[in-house]
Formats: structure tokens, sequence, C-alpha cells
């Protein structure tokens, strides 16, 4: 697959949350209008049948209708203009000083949780808050395309997070109250193994296949152009950031791309490859809701979630590894709350969002693992000490394998290659 081309923006870019508070007002307020409606047709639809009382009806629908239609307006237009005056202020903010590090963190995961939610449609108007895919190297951008690489060593790690979440998601909270038992894995696979971490910040509101594209693109464009030239790569991803990664693998090795090639191990956190049961479970709401017109204006506001959250209800299913890529090494760890993962129960239930089944799905590929963790909710996969400690003995696995595969190739080098003849033995 080539790399992805930019659309070129014609116009300035929507400003940002007022923009998005403005339309997410006004829609709501359509909706509440519908409801409404809906609502006061029923009284008016039963009145109208009533002998002598359907003309004295008819008007006082018609009186009624007119005003709730000019209220709404009101609503509409007023708060348009708000939002309006608002984002010409945010537009001055923008461009003075930027803000200290704790109001930029924080700015930083609302932006995420909303792209998680409504990323597509920031994206398809131009939002300033849709997020574009990049790498983060040490809280920097990392800048690619024939600049230098600013990591020491050729072992890379690309950590990418899931859904609405951004690659803050990945360091322990300081100050938390299970600090102690918290690992910052990047911090820690450097330290143990020498590998440097690099982190993915994506819109996880669009299609998982869009953003698994993007990745193949970008990785490639970080292996070709940026790293050094035997780099060997590693991926974790969590929840939806594992279905990314296994998209962009797929893509990758279909397109003859050549990061796959350096890339040795693929892990997947909780990654909900049969689907998450609470999207299932927000489909078959929103489903009732369609039946009744009373609640139909409820279930547009359901539908208007992100396709990357709509992706998750079935998720991808087993990975189908491709040929160029079946040299990967793949690993899948899922959790559950429940003490005893063996229960029917407890693989229910899984982490609280994804059942075990559906996070330790096999791959079709020749070497698979899977793990599984009690007592872990879905979000403590980020950081917990015993997710780290399984990725360490997978990762140094494959050390112990590099080793031996090169002790294996110098004992054959030594039975093949024959020793030179002594000078006593040339005599004789």
């Amino acid at each position: 697959m080539p790399p992805l081309k930019t659309r070129a923006v014609s116009h300035q870019p929507g400003a940002g949350r007022s923009q998005a508070a403005k339309i997410a007002v006004q829609q709501t307020t359509a909706r509440v209008r519908e409801m409404h409606q809906a609502i006061a047709s029923k009284p008016f639809s039963v009145l109208r049948r009533v002998p002598f009382l359907a003309g004295p009806t008819r008007l006082v629908q018609i009186a009624h209708d007119r005003i709730v239609a000019g209220v709404y307006q009101a609503i509409h237009h007023g708060s348009g203009a708000l939002f309006d005056a608002a984002a010409i202020l945010e537009e001055r903010r923008v461009q003075q000083q930027p803000v200290g590090e704790a109001p930029r963190r924080l700015a930083t995961r609302m932006d995420a949780a909303l792209n998680g939610v409504f990323g597509d449609h920031l994206a398809a108007t131009e939002n300033r808050l849709a997020i574009v895919m990049t790498l983060y190297h040490e809280g920097a951008t990392l800048a690619l395309g024939g600049h230098p690489f600013p990591a020491v060593g050729r072992r890379l790690c690309v950590f990418v997070h899931g859904l609405a979440c951004d690659e803050s998601s990945w360091q322990p909270r300081p100050g938390h109250a299970e600090a102690t038992t918290t690992v910052d894995f990047g911090q820690q696979l450097q330290a143990d193994l020498g590998y440097t971490p690099l982190y993915l910040r994506y819109n996880s509101g669009l299609p998982i296949s869009r953003n698994g594209g993007e990745l193949a693109a970008l990785l490639e464009q970080l292996i070709t152009t940026s790293a050094p030239a035997d780099s060997e790569l590693v991926i974790i991803g969590h929840s939806m950031g594992g279905l990314v990664a296994m998209a962009a693998c797929e893509q990758a090795a279909a397109a003859g791309m050549r990061w796959p090639l350096a890339t040795r191990m693929l892990i997947c956190l909780g990654a909900p490859q049969l689907g998450s049961a609470l999207e299932r479970l927000g489909h078959l709401v929103t489903s009732a809701l369609q039946v009744s017109t009373v609640t139909q204006p409820i279930a547009r506001i359901a539908t208007a979630r992100s396709q990357g959250i709509q992706d998750l209800r079935h998720g991808p299913g087993a990975a189908r590894v491709h040929p160029a890529a079946a040299h990967i090494a793949y690993r899948f760890l899922g959790a559950s709350l429940a003490e005893d993962v063996e229960q029917r129960f407890g693989r229910l239930l899984g982490d609280g969002l994804v059942s075990l089944g559906s996070a330790t799905a096999p791959a079709a590929a020749s070497d698979v693992q899977t793990a599984t963790l009690g007592r872990l909710g879905h979000m403590a996969l980020l950081t917990d000490a015993r997710v780290y400690r399984q990725i360490g003995e997978w990762v140094a696995a494959l050390e112990e394998a590099e080793r031996a595969a090169a002790h294996a190739r110098n004992v054959v080098q030594t039975v093949v290659t024959p020793k030179p003849r002594n000078k006593a033995s040339t005599r004789e």
C-alpha cells in the first residue's frame, strides 16, 4: 500500500472546541425538538378524532407548532452566535503563548476523548481538534523524512493506545493509590532490554482499517527514512490499538512494505478481536430506541458515535496473517476482573469491556502465544506490573532465540570450515 496522501485544506480549519460545542448544542437542540414534537403529536392526534374538537384542536396545534419552532430556532441561532464569538476568542488564544504542562495535558486528554466519540465527524469537517496521526519520543513530536533519529540503538518499541486515549495513558499517574504496583512500560523496556519507546497518537474515532493504513504508511516512513538500517521493531497495542496494529501489519505486508520485515513481535493487550460486548449492547439499545417515534431522536444521538466505536461491535476476527508477515511473533494478553480466569463467569466478564475469548483469539500464524491475568481491569492493562513482567518475558525470549540461532550458525560454520593443516602435517 503506498503512503497515504494528505488532502489539501482549502480553508482555515474549524475553531476547535468552540466549533465542536456549537455543533453538539445545535444537534442536541434539534433532537430535543424532534422528541417534543413526537410527544405533543400523540394527544393532538387523539383529540382530532373527537367530534366537535377536530377544528379547535387543529388551530391549537398550529399555534403550538409555530411557538415551538420559534423557541427552538432562537436557541439554535442564539447558541450559534455565542459559540461563533467564543471561536474568535479561542483563535486569538491559540496564537498566544503556550499554556503550562498540566493544562496542556488535560486539554490533550479531552481532545483524545472527543476524537474517540466524534473523531470521524471532526476529520470530515476539518476541525482543528481532529487528531493527526503522529509519533512521539520523550514527549515531543518525532520528525520523520530524512531527519536524524534521536534514539540510541536499533531496537524500537511502538506503543499504540486504545479508544479515546492518547500516549499519556501509558504512564502511571503520580500519587495514584496503586502506584507501587504500576510500571511505565516504555521506560522499563528501555532500561531492561534497550528498546527505545515511541508513542503513537491517533484519531481513534476513524475506522480501524483507515487508522491501520495510516499507521502502516507512518512506520514505513520511520523505517526507510529515519531509523537505523538494521532496526528491530516491537509493537504493543492496547484495546483498539492492538486492532489498529494488526490492520497495519496486514495492509503493509500485502503492499510489500519494508517495515514488517523489521518487526519481530506484536503484543496485543485486551484487544477485542471478536468484538466488544459493550458495543454490541449499545447497538441493541439503539435499535430498540428506533421502534418508537418518541425515542427515535435519542437513537439518532446514539448513532452519532464514531465509526471507530462501531467497528468494535464485531471486531476483525482472529488475525489473518499475510505470508509476508508470518515471521512476526504474535502475543495476546487478556484480563479478567475475576480472580479465577478459568471460571466461565470470569471468562465472560473479562476485563469489564473485553471478554477473555475475544482478547485471546489465536492468530493464524506460526508463532502465537496467549496469557491471562486475574483481578485486572481493562485500563489497568496499560500500567500493571504483572502485565509488564509478561511483556518482558516475551520480549526477552526474542533475545534468547536470537542468541541460540547465532550459536547454531557458529557451530555449523565451525564444522563446515576445514581447519588449516600445521607444518608438521605438511612435511608428512
